[in-house]
């Protein structure tokens, strides 16, 4: 599963959900196709179900058209203005390019990419090999323009079918090779759940 997510910083008092189509505030597209019903849905059309609150939109897909979504990213950056900050992030999955956010993130609008380095054997660590997953990560730190990329990983075995990093090997053999690239920005965990579990975050912390 991949996912955009935006994040809208409050400006002070007041500040509230970002206008939704139909409202007379704000900047707006002149189709926005990705609000349009379809077959398969577009990202934002009533066909697809959608989980958000004042501060934060979150779209996620497995199925359907990677159609509009850099259309998308633009929508929700323009939103960003009189000190009113919108954070895009994105979780695509390893194999670079992502089959579906890949043009949206060709946009270089996104300020946090979280790459999932699990569940894909030919970008990740797999029992003391580390090259896939290094060769995967140049390819996201030099192929896309974000202001920080993140390592996804499973904070457990059981938290993911594969691509689990012993703590030993992440902060022997992995994050060495990682943290030389200027946009690295950390480790990212599937999932809070798991991580209170095992203990994952607060035994790499200091490596981070």
């Amino acid at each position: 599963m991949a996912c955009i997510k935006g994040r809208r910083e409050r400006g002070g008092r007041g500040g509230g959900r970002p206008p939704v189509t139909g409202e007379v505030s704000g900047p707006r597209l002149p189709s926005a196709p990705f609000l349009r019903s379809g077959r398969p849905p577009l990202p934002l059309s009533p066909d697809v179900p959608k989980g958000n609150t004042e501060e934060d939109t979150k779209i996620g897909w497995e199925t359907g058209s990677p159609a509009h979504y850099d259309d998308l990213a633009r929508y929700l950056s323009a939103y960003s203005a009189k000190g009113k900050k919108v954070y895009l992030t994105a979780a695509p999955q390893c194999p670079y390019p992502d089959a579906w956010v890949g043009g949206a993130l060709d946009t270089g609008l996104f300020d946090y990419v979280w790459v999932q380095f699990y569940n894909n054997p030919p970008c990740q660590y797999v029992s003391g090999a580390v090259t896939n997953l290094d060769d995967a990560w140049k390819q996201w730190t030099s192929g896309i323009k974000a202001k920080n990329i993140f390592l996804g990983l499973p904070a457990a075995p059981d938290a993911a079918g594969s691509g689990f990093i012993p703590v030993g090997d992440l902060t022997s053999q992995v994050l060495p090779l990682l943290k030389g690239s200027h946009v690295y920005g950390g480790v990212m965990l599937w999932s809070k759940y798991y991580d209170d579990q095992t203990g994952y975050s607060s035994a790499i912390k200091h490596d981070v």
